[in-house]
Order: structure tokens, then sequence, then C-alpha cells
């Protein structure tokens, strides 16, 4: 899943970014609401996790210029306004859903997954098996053959995307921006290192193929 972080709170950005890419997910953080729409712009994301008062444009109006651009991501309004009316307000500006700060990392994280299977760019099934290995998108635990397989959060990344391309190849250029951040350095061994370690959780008979100069399929 990809995530826009758009928060004022340079430090609660950067905490819940580096709390969000341990769970598996890919976050950019901007800290002003006209970079955000710019980004949203450049680059497809699944959620939103949008802060109501921001520099530059609110949070109102991030909502109001996605639903007139019929943007697909979901948004969550993150913000210290907490009264019922403040809900109903962040909701009625187009936000799909709505946390108060403080508020529990636990919740927040179940709620992001919850609008990313709602958004456009995550259609596929809850549950994608091929050969033997299912993976339960939801839940997040993979199998092989009845048998869970360990898997961190990247390493179910990698095999989501396998799984989702039905035998078809997967380039190594889409795993790294799918499943790591833009800064990542392309020269990087990130994609082939977590590949090798899947492939030695999932076991004999090996099943990941690599296609030289292109990519892996399943």
């Amino acid at each position: 899943m990809r995530v826009l972080i758009v928060e004022d709170e340079r430090e609660l950005a950067g905490m819940l970014a580096d709390g969000l890419r341990g769970e598996g997910m890919v976050c950019d953080v901007t800290h002003d609401g006209l970079e955000a729409l710019r980004r949203l712009g450049d680059r497809d994301y699944d959620v939103v996790i949008l802060d109501r008062d921001l520099p530059g444009l609110s949070g109102d109006g991030v909502c109001r210029a996605l639903a007139t651009m019929d943007h697909p991501a979901r948004i969550l309004m993150l913000t210290a306004a907490d009264t019922l009316s403040d809900l109903v307000e962040g909701l009625g500006q187009g936000a799909d859903d709505y946390m108060a700060k403080p508020f529990s990392y636990l919740e927040l994280v179940a709620r992001l997954r919850a609008l990313g299977r709602r958004s456009s760019g995550s259609r596929s099934p809850v549950v994608l098996s091929r050969r033997g290995i299912s993976l339960d998108t939801v839940r997040r635990v993979a199998e092989r053959g009845g048998c869970p397989l360990n898997l961190t959060p990247k390493e179910l990344g990698v095999l989501e995307l396998l799984l989702a391309a039905d035998g078809a190849p997967v380039a190594t250029d889409e795993l790294r921006d799918r499943l790591w951040d833009p800064a990542l350095d392309p020269a990087t061994t990130a994609v082939r290192v977590t590949v090798h370690a899947l492939r030695r959780k999932i076991g004999d008979p090996p099943l990941i193929v690599h296609d030289p100069g292109y990519g892996y399929r399943l």
C-alpha cells in the first residue's frame, strides 16, 4: 500500500512514516496542503493521511480538490478537533474516515488497511493462491501447503505482487517502486535480498523464477 502523510507536525509525521514503513507500506511525507495536491497529481496513492490544519491549503481544501478531481485515493483525516460536529464536517468535506489526536497507532494501521482494500488500486481478492501458496491479504498471513510462512512485511508484499500477477513476470523496477520508497537507490540490492529470503522461507521445490534482465515470476 502506498500512503501519503500530510501532516505539519514534523515529528509526528516522521514517527508515522517510520512505523508504517515497518508495516510494509510505502510512505511519502509532506507538510503542506498545496504540495500534497502536487504529489497526488504526480503519483498514485492508495490512502492519504490528512491533517486538517495545514499551511498553504487546509485539509478541507485538499479534500474538496480531490473530490473535484475524482481522485481514487481514500482519505483518513487526522486532526486535533474531536467533537461530533468536527467529525461530521470532516466527513462532509469528502474524507472517508476520521481520527482525532491523540490516537491509537494500532487502530490507525487497521483503518488504513481497511481503506486500502477499498481504494481503486486495491481490488485484488481477499485470498490469493497459486501453486500451493496462499496469502490472506486482510490478515497478512501466508501458507504453503497449509503450513504457515513467517514472512516480513516486505516479503509479504513481494509475494502478494507475484501471486496477483498469476504467473506473469513482475519487473524488478515495479517491485521496487511499489514496495520501497522513491528515494531508494535503483542500484540497491534490496529487492534481490528480499526475494532470496522469501525463496528460502517458501522452501523446496523452489517456486520463484528469476527472468534475467527483467524480474521475477511465481
